[in-house]
């Protein structure tokens, strides 16, 4: 039941908004129970994710941020389930997961802070709940991953988990969830930035047994997988880490609409996101094939001056001073 003790307000009301507790305002989420779920959403994004979350804090329109929060606190979560437990046990604790939401979806009590969050930004963005659904299903594509053979594999890939994940996030950003425009826009930066970061954790993603360039590419090229592994450093190994990375901000390039059919206060913060993926893929091809041996690291100070800049075009006022 919302509060009694504050005046009704529309959403975005206030220009000059500093604390989390004004950004919940601006948002009209009143209910006393219900603030206290986005604050552990807050909470869970900030640990997880603390540059994405300084970055929603400095550049993302105040009434916007708790259900970005939300957005993108699920999303990690789920990813979560299946990633912080031992192999084995993954795909029951995804599914227990996938059961626990979609009872949710359908009406029954929830009982998790970041599931009421999220099911709340849903129902005030109107985002389709198709798009959660496809994310939980997609969310399996991780479980039993055995490689890429095509360019066409990865596509399905993207198809189905990165892109659900973008629309679980980026997709609350319209009501409504965004016209198939939006949709199509969201699906490029999806490829893009997926790529990127395929590139940017080769190392790590090595390390664990999993590869995740297609072997078409590989031998089109003339490397193999164990090239790789022990990081031989080739023509062959340098152009095909060139290929991904130009086909990376190919994606990016045609997610441009990803900025400019955003609401003009969005604007900053995806600005940066799509200025953060080009720069992370200049990294890349500098390190060229020692990625195989060392997990590409986002520059910080790069990384300052990218917010720094995309601040500096920030119409919306607000700034950040507190954290929940």
């Amino acid at each position: 039941m919302p509060s009694l003790t504050r005046p009704p307000r529309q959403a975005g009301e206030g220009k000059d908004v500093r604390t989390w507790g004004s950004c919940l305002d601006a948002a009209v989420i009143d209910d006393t129970d219900l603030r206290a779920d986005y604050r552990t959403a807050a909470r869970f994004l900030r640990r997880r994710e603390p540059a994405l979350f300084a970055a929603l804090r400095l550049l993302a329109p105040p009434e916007f941020q708790p259900h970005m929060c939300a957005g993108y606190a699920f999303a990690g979560f789920t990813d979560d389930v299946c990633d912080q437990c031992a192999e084995q046990t993954r795909a029951q604790r995804l599914d227990a997961w996938t059961l626990r939401v979609r009872a949710a979806v359908a009406g029954d009590a929830v009982d998790h802070p970041l599931l009421r969050a999220f099911l709340h930004s849903c129902t005030t963005r109107g985002l389709p709940l198709a798009w959660v659904d496809a994310y939980l299903t997609g969310a399996r594509a991780d479980l039993d991953f055995a490689g890429f053979e095509t360019e066409a594999d990865y596509q399905r890939y993207i198809d189905q988990l990165s892109w659900p994940f973008a629309m679980t996030t980026a997709g609350l950003v319209h009501p409504g969830g965004g016209d198939e425009r939006w949709a199509g826009y969201c699906r490029w930066l999806a490829d893009g930035c997926q790529r990127g970061d395929f590139l940017a954790d080769l190392a790590e993603d090595l390390r664990r047994g999993h590869l995740y360039l297609p072997l078409d590419a590989l031998d089109r090229h003339g490397v193999s997988p164990a090239d790789l592994t022990h990081g031989h450093d080739s023509a062959g190994v340098r152009t095909l880490l060139a290929e991904m990375a130009e086909r990376a901000r190919t994606a990016l390039h045609h997610a441009e609409g990803f900025i400019t059919q955003a609401p003009a206060a969005h604007h900053p913060l995806h600005r940066f996101v799509v200025e953060l993926y080009h720069q992370r893929l200049t990294g890349v091809i500098k390190l060229g094939p020692s990625l195989a041996k060392q997990t590409y690291r986002d520059d910080p100070w790069a990384c300052v001056r990218l917010l720094h800049r995309a601040k500096r075009a920030d119409t919306s006022g607000s700034s950040l001073t507190t954290v929940p």
